[in-house]
């Protein structure tokens, strides 16, 4: 039976990763602090207090550097700490602070790029790349498949996707979508396949670009990699959960 290998979420979107051992889900939200906050840009058109288009917020796909950035969340203070290769420690309450994350951003930006301008929050709904709150589903498998088109590992958090999921075959996870998952507790509708960018191109360790990931997806016919869900049962989830289509 196929079960969860690992949980993540992402305080900030494109700022880095934590690893969860379980998570309580409530129905019609995101993970709890998954992309509750993003950096926009200064050409972002991005109104307050809803959600937006990633094009609108800073992100990997045009700062590969991104990539190599870990994060911690302190949920009682609100506090986090993120970490870069080419940039020192930074603990900070977003939204008590909120500069000091354009400022410690602002070295990592390529020239001829928008530059950050200030952060936003989105709480229960978050910023994932859908309109809806979406929590992503990830198969080892199909990265393995990923990983044998390219001829080399790959890091996981390419992909940067919420539940990763063990022992199913490859690419299964598309024959969910208008299905509905029971995940520990929870019960999770998977809507849509996550359509993928250059962001996943670049190494998580770097923050390099380093392995054709597309032109690897593309092998198989199409430009995707996990599918997007929400959440239609609270409930909590936790590391080797069962997960079985309903």
């Amino acid at each position: 039976m196929s079960s969860i290998s690992s949980i993540w979420r992402h305080p900030i979107k494109a700022y880095g990763r934590e690893a969860l051992a379980s998570v309580a889900l409530k129905s019609g939200e995101c993970m709890p602090w998954d992309r509750i906050w993003a950096l926009a840009h200064e050409a972002s058109k991005a109104p307050a207090g809803e959600w937006a288009r990633c094009v609108n917020f800073n992100r990997a796909a045009g700062i590969p550097t991104l990539m190599a950035i870990t994060a911690e969340l302190d949920e009682d203070s609100q506090t986090i700490t993120l970490r870069h290769p080419d940039r020192p420690d930074l603990t900070f309450q977003p939204d008590d602070v909120p500069n000091a994350l354009v400022e410690w951003t602002t070295p990592l930006v390529p020239s001829g790029r928008a530059q950050p301008s200030h952060i936003m929050r989105l709480d229960k709904h978050g910023y994932p790349d859908s309109a809806y709150p979406s929590i992503s589903l990830a198969n080892s498998a199909s990265h393995a498949a990923v990983e044998q088109q390219l001829g080399r590992d790959l890091s996981i958090h390419r992909w940067r996707s919420n539940i990763w999921i063990v022992d199913v075959a490859a690419w299964v996870e598309f024959g969910w979508i208008g299905k509905d998952i029971a995940i520990g507790g929870a019960i999770l509708r998977v809507k849509e396949p996550a359509t993928r960018c250059m962001s996943t191109a670049a190494n998580p360790d770097t923050g390099q670009r380093d392995a054709d990931t597309l032109g690897a997806l593309e092998h198989f016919g199409h430009q995707d990699f996990s599918v997007l869900a929400e959440v239609v049962q609270d409930g909590t989830i936790a590391i080797g959960d069962s997960v079985q289509v309903l």
